[in-house]
C-alpha cells in the first residue's frame, strides 16, 4: 500500500542525502563488521558475528523504508498553492485568544517538522486544526490539557 507524502525541495533533498549516506557509507561498514567477525573463527558461538548480522538487517530495513518513502514522495509546487486558506507550507500568524500571545508557524510534512524553527506537522493537533482556515477565522484545537482558541491573523508562503 503506497502512502503518498508531500515534501518541500529541502525536505526531499534531506531524505535523498540520508538514503545515500546509508547506502554509500553505512552499508559497507556493516559488511566490513560482518567480515571482521567472521574472521574471528567459529560462527556458531560468535556473538560479535550475530550482532553484526542483526545490525545489518536493521540497516537494510531502514534503507528499504527510505526507498519506499522516496518512491511515494511528491514535491510540492509552492507557486500553485492558494494563500487564502491554511494549507501545507502555509506560514500562519496566530493569536492565542486566552493569553493574547502571537506566534508564527509553518505547516510542513511530518518528517520535516521542527518546533525550534517554527515548523509544525500538518498531522499534529494544531496543524490539523488550522488546515482550511482563513484570515479572521478562529481555530478551536483540542489538545491533551484542554481546548486552545487561535485567531488566524495572516497567511503567507515562504
Amino acid at each position: 500500500m503506497s502512502n503518498v507524502s508531500y515534501y518541500t525541495a529541502e525536505g526531499l533533498k534531506k531524505l535523498k542525502e540520508e538514503l545515500n549516506h546509508l547506502r554509500d557509507i553505512e552499508r559497507p561498514l556493516a559488511s566490513q563488521a560482518i567480515a571482521d567477525a567472521r574472521d574471528k573463527g567459529d560462527l556458531s558461538e560468535n556473538a560479535e558475528y550475530d550482532a553484526a548480522k542483526e545490525a545489518q538487517g536493521h540497516l537494510e530495513l531502514k534503507i528499504a523504508k527510505l526507498e519506499e518513502t522516496l518512491a511515494n514522495a511528491r514535491l510540492i509546487d509552492e507557486s500553485q498553492l492558494d494563500t487564502s486558506k491554511v494549507l501545507v507550507l502555509s506560514t500562519v500568524k496566530l493569536k492565542n485568544k486566552q493569553n493574547g500571545m502571537e506566534m508564527k508557524y509553518t505547516l510542513v510534512a511530518e518528517s520535516e517538522a521542527d518546533l525550534k524553527t517554527g515548523k509544525i506537522s500538518v498531522t499534529s493537533p494544531i496543524g490539523k486544526g488550522l488546515l482550511g482556515k482563513k484570515v479572521g477565522d478562529t481555530a478551536e484545537i483540542t489538545v491533551p490539557n484542554g481546548t486552545l482558541k487561535f485567531e488566524i491573523l495572516e497567511i503567507t508562503r515562504n
